[in-house]
Parts: C-alpha cells; sequence; structure tokens
C-alpha cells in the first residue's frame, strides 16, 4: 500500500547545515528508497544567523504541491526556529528539538535530544549537529532507510569528512534509540486523515 504524504521542516539558524540536511534527506528518500519527494530550501538573511529551513515532502505516490501546508514532523534546532516555523503543524505531528537550544518547544508532542552538546562533546565538531539529527529522525520514524540516508550524506559531504559524518549518523541513531527505549515515545503513522 502506497504511504501518504509526509511533510518534513528542518529548521535552525543560517550555517546549521539544515539546507544540507534537507538535500540529503530528499536525495536519501528520492535516489535510494524510490520515493517520491520535492524540496524546497529558504536563503536569503537567513544566511547570516537568522531562522532558516529546508522542507521536504515524501510520498509514495505523485506530490502536486510541493511546500509544506500541515507539517507532520518538525525538527528545531534553536528556540527562534521552533517559534518561527511551528504555526502550521498537523496535529498529530511530532516535534524532534535540540534539548540545550529549544529550552521551551511550542508542543506537548516534542521530543528533547541534545544533538549540538553531543557534536560538541563527543565528536569536537559542533557543524555535525545536523548529521546527528538526521540520524535520531532515521531512528525514530521510518522516512528513510539508514542505508540510503548513508549514501545520499556520503554523496554530499566533503572529501575527508566522511568519517566524521558517519560517526556522526550513527550517534545520532543511537541516542534517539536510547531515548525511545526509555520514553517509548508514539511516533505518529500519518495517514490520510491526519494529512
Amino acid at each position: 500500500m502506497p504511504q501518504p504524504r509526509v511533510e518534513v521542516r528542518l529548521a535552525g539558524s543560517g550555517g546549521q547545515g539544515l539546507i544540507l540536511a534537507g538535500l540529503v534527506l530528499a536525495e536519501a528518500c528520492g535516489l535510494y528508497d524510490g520515493r517520491k519527494v520535492a524540496m524546497v530550501q529558504s536563503y536569503g538573511p537567513e544566511a547570516r544567523g537568522g531562522a532558516s529551513k529546508a522542507e521536504v515532502i515524501i510520498s509514495d505516490e505523485d506530490i502536486d504541491y510541493p511546500l509544506c501546508n500541515r507539517v507532520d514532523l518538525l525538527l528545531a534546532l534553536t528556540q527562534q526556529s521552533a517559534d518561527t516555523y511551528c504555526w502550521d503543524l498537523n496535529p498529530a505531528a511530532w516535534m524532534i528539538v535540540d534539548a540545550d537550544l529549544v529550552t521551551h518547544p511550542p508542543s506537548s508532542r516534542a521530543i528533547k535530544l541534545p544533538f549540538t552538546a553531543m557534536a560538541r562533546d563527543k565528536l569536537k565538531k559542533p557543524m555535525v549537529a545536523n548529521v546527528i539529527a538526521l540520524g535520531a529522525i532515521c531512528e525514530l520514524t521510518d522516512l528513510v532507510s539508514r542505508k540510503s540516508l548513508e549514501k545520499a550524506l556520503m554523496a554530499r559531504v566533503p572529501k575527508g569528512t566522511e568519517a566524521l559524518n558517519k560517526k556522526a549518523l550513527s550517534l545520532g541513531a543511537k541516542m534517539a534509540k536510547d531515548y525511545a527505549e526509555i520514553a517509548e515515545p508514539e511516533m505518529p503513522e500519518p495517514s490520510a486523515a491526519d494529512i
């Protein structure tokens, strides 16, 4: 049975790599998992540190409208982006937020994970918080396969950073798995009624 349209928004500050994360997710789903995808990214003053976002639509059916209008999953790496981009969440949507940078998630359905702290403390590279977040999304949802996500990531990261990015992806997946075992969150299976 075809999977329904799922709308994913990845949000944070310019420089946190959310556009790259959106490209990797879209290419993993489209090129390697064989799903239909559309991606829209935000540019402009956001490149200098303001709120920025990438939106990825994933479906097994044709996508007739390429923009998010009822977001099913919002990743927010800053409080500003959580507040700015939560206005059109599907009532059944989940938020996955950076536990240290999003202190007041604007949703009761928020999973808090320390992406930036883990990138800084475990890998000594805060810039891979976006990749850690992708690993967590992969572990907590059925949006994309881990193998496809890794292939798409390796095709996009700069030469010489492949090992670091693989570690970041694995760290995100492990962190999410540990969280799921403790909290047992019920990540939604999007249905046509939700969308």
